[in-house]
C-alpha cells in the first residue's frame, strides 16, 4: 500500500486532475451528500501525519534571523494583501471563492517546501524552520485576517474559526508531537527517520486525494453548469503564482545568497494547501465545498509552478559549482 501511495505522491500533478475529473462525473450522476460525513475523519488523517514528522526543535534553533523576518513579512503582509486584492478583482461576485484565496494566502509552507528547497540545493534547515513558524503563525493569525478582510461580507463566525483551527491544527499538532516522542522512545531515531518519517506522511497523501474528490464532487453540478468558472479559477491562480514567484525572487536576489534565497522563495510561495482545505471544509458547513474548490485547483497549479521554477532556478541563481569555481579562480 505504501508503495502505491508513494507513487501517487510523486505523481500528484497527474493524479489530482484525474481525481477531480472522476469526482465531477461521480457528483453529477450520484448524490455526493453522504460523503460529507467522512470529512472530519479524512481531515484528521490529512493533518495529523504531517504533525507526527514535524521538526519541532527547529523553533529553538538560532541563526538566519533576517531571513525568517523577511519570510514572515512576505507571508503575513504581502501575500494576504495580494490574496485579498486578487479576490476583489476577479471574484467579487463570489465571496466564498475569495475566502478560499485568503485561506491559501494565510497558510504558508507545506512539507513539499522542504523537498523543493532540497531539490534546488537551497537551505533546507531554514526551510524547515520557516514551515514550523509559518504554520503556527498562520493558524493563530488566520481568524483575525479573515474577520478583517471578509467578516462582514461572508458572515464568518469568528469564534467558530478559532474553535475549528484548534481542532484542525493544534489538537493534531499536540497528538503528533506526543506520537513522535513515543515512536522515538520506543523505536529509536534511526528507525523513526528511515521508516516512520517516510511512511507516515503517505497517509496524508491518501487523505488529500479523498478530500479533493469529496470537495470537487460536492460542486460537480455547478462545475458542469458553469465550466468557465473552473477555467477562470485556474487562470487566475496560474497568474497569481507567477506574480508571487516574481515578487519573492526579486526580494531573494536583492537580499540573500543562493541557499537562503531559494529557501525564501519556496518557503513563501508554496502554501499549506492541505490545512487550508481542511479548514475550509471544517469551518463552512454549507459552503465548505465551494471554498475548498479553489484550494483543490491550487494543488495542481502549485505543484506545476514549483516544478517549473526548479528548472529555471539555475538561471535565477548561478549554480553552486559555478560560484565556487569563480571564487577559486
Amino acid at each position: 500500500m505504501f508503495k502505491v501511495l508513494a507513487h501517487i505522491k510523486k505523481k500528484l500533478v497527474i493524479y489530482l486532475p484525474i481525481t477531480m475529473v472522476m469526482a465531477v462525473v461521480y457528483g453529477y450522476f450520484i448524490d455526493p451528500a453522504p460523503l460529507k460525513s467522512l470529512v472530519p475523519v479524512i481531515v484528521f488523517f490529512m493533518v495529523y501525519p504531517m504533525m507526527v514528522t514535524l521538526r519541532y526543535k527547529e523553533l529553538l534553533s538560532k541563526g538566519n534571523t533576517r531571513l525568517h523576518l523577511v519570510a514572515q513579512g512576505v507571508n503575513f503582509i504581502i501575500f494576504p494583501v495580494m490574496g485579498y486584492v486578487i479576490g476583489r478583482v476577479f471574484f467579487s461576485d463570489n465571496p466564498y471563492i475569495m475566502i478560499g484565496l485568503l485561506l491559501m494566502a494565510l497558510l504558508p509552507t507545506s512539507g513539499m517546501t522542504i523537498s523543493w528547497t532540497g531539490f534546488a540545493k537551497g537551505n533546507v534547515s531554514a526551510a524547515i524552520k520557516m514551515m514550523v513558524i509559518g504554520l503556527i503563525l498562520g493558524s493563530v493569525l488566520m481568524p483575525f485576517y479573515l474577520n478583517l478582510f471578509m467578516g462582514e461580507t461572508a458572515g464568518i463566525p469568528f469564534m467558530k474559526i478559532i474553535n475549528e483551527i484548534v481542532k484542525v491544527v493544534f489538537i493534531p499538532m499536540a497528538l503528533g508531537f506526543a506520537t513522535q516522542k513515543l515512536l522515538l522512545r520506543k523505536f529509536g531515531r534511526d528507525r523513526f527517520q528511515n521508516e516512520f518519517k517516510k511512511k507516515i506522511p503517505l497517509i496524508a497523501t491518501a487523505a488529500l486525494v479523498g478530500i479533493v474528490f469529496i470537495s470537487t464532487a460536492m460542486r460537480a453540478k455547478v462545475i458542469v453548469a458553469d465550466p468557465a468558472m473552473m477555467i477562470r479559477i485556474f487562470l487566475v491562480l496560474s497568474v497569481s503564482y507567477l506574480v508571487a514567484f516574481l515578487i519573492v525572487t526579486f526580494i531573494a536576489k536583492a537580499m540573500f545568497e543562493r541557499e537562503d534565497g531559494i529557501a525564501l522563495i519556496y518557503g513563501t510561495v508554496m502554501r499549506n494547501l492541505s490545512i487550508a482545505l481542511a479548514i475550509a471544509l471544517s469551518i463552512f458547513a454549507t459552503a465548505g465545498s465551494e471554498v475548498a474548490l479553489i484550494v483543490a485547483v491550487g494543488f495542481v497549479v502549485q505543484i506545476q509552478g514549483a516544478a517549473l521554477y526548479l528548472k529555471l532556478v539555475d538561471k535565477v541563481y548561478k549554480p553552486l559549482d559555478t560560484e565556487l569555481s569563480l571564487e577559486i579562480n
